[in-house]
């Protein structure tokens, strides 16, 4: 990769300044989210470990033995809360799925490598208590936003037996990683984020899906939106060439929409993200 300095890093990567109206779009997600607890069945902040914020708020599948849905929040790995996204889940709720969005601890006080670690043991969780709430565990598509989209593509990649001799090691096989990270070398050398993800090399490395071998049987969705930066669009392209077109079925750069219109398109009805959410839940 061509070598940059690091203002063309922080223009990059630095999604708040891109798009200056994004406190409109994170309050329009809050109003969104509260809407959705209330007029939607949901069992919120369960356990799924002992920490502060092992805690996933579920919303229930009409019927039993459903499609599962887990979804995973953005906010480069230290901002934001799942109770921001609440809104995402309503639409699966409404196809028939169950849903669990679960939390995580946020950098400086965790590395990414425990949060990885931390969200592998949520989708656990949810293949382990699924059918407590309507779900197929052997049904699972995990779905992320932005850093949300690395971990999603991550917890395609993760060694399951290796966390848990309980479990199959095929406990993900579906993915839709939404402006996904998936080379975390350019985010170690982007000033604003430096400070707090405190990313060293080995990190980087290990927790990079597309320096990870593809993972087998796994199907992956990788979009974002066309009017991002060109390194998020790189970003989106990247995982596809690292893990080839059988795992990365779909690869596409979505007209009019940035970063974070892009996640309200996903709970838009009828727009063409949505579409292919509920086609990979559904496959």
């Amino acid at each position: 990769m061509e070598e940059h300095d690091s203002q063309w890093h922080d223009r990059m990567y630095n999604n708040r300044a891109l798009v200056p109206e994004h406190p409109e779009h994170f309050d329009r997600w809050r109003r969104a989210s509260k809407i959705a607890r209330e007029a939607c069945e949901c069992v919120l902040d369960v356990p799924f470990g002992p920490g502060a914020n092992d805690k996933v708020d579920v919303f229930p599948a009409p019927r039993a033995r459903a499609q599962t849905v887990v979804f995973l929040h953005g906010g480069y790995w230290r901002s934001l809360d799942k109770s921001d996204h609440s809104f995402v889940a309503a639409p699966f709720q409404e196809s028939g799925a169950c849903v669990m969005v679960p939390n995580y601890d946020l950098c400086p006080a965790v590395t990414i490598p425990q949060i990885v670690l931390q969200c592998a043991r949520a989708v656990a969780w949810a293949w382990k208590h699924a059918p407590d709430y309507g779900g197929d565990p052997r049904q699972i598509t995990v779905m992320g936003h932005s850093a949300g989209g690395h971990l999603t593509a991550m917890m395609l990649a993760c060694d399951w037996q290796a966390l848990d001799s309980e479990l199959p090691s095929d406990v993900v096989a579906k993915g839709l990683s939404i402006s996904g990270l998936h080379d975390l070398h350019p985010i170690q050398r982007t000033p604003f984020l430096q400070e707090t993800l405190r990313l060293t090399d080995e990190d980087a490395l290990r927790c990079s899906p597309a320096l990870i071998s593809a993972p087998r049987g796994a199907t992956l969705y990788a979009v974002c939106g066309a009017d991002e930066s060109e390194e998020f669009i790189r970003q989106n392209r990247l995982i596809r060439d690292a893990w080839g077109e059988e795992v990365v079925e779909v690869c596409e750069a979505l007209p009019d929409l940035n970063h974070f219109s892009v996640l309200e398109a996903l709970a838009a009805p009828g727009h063409p993200l949505q579409q292919l959410a509920l086609e990979l839940v559904w496959r």
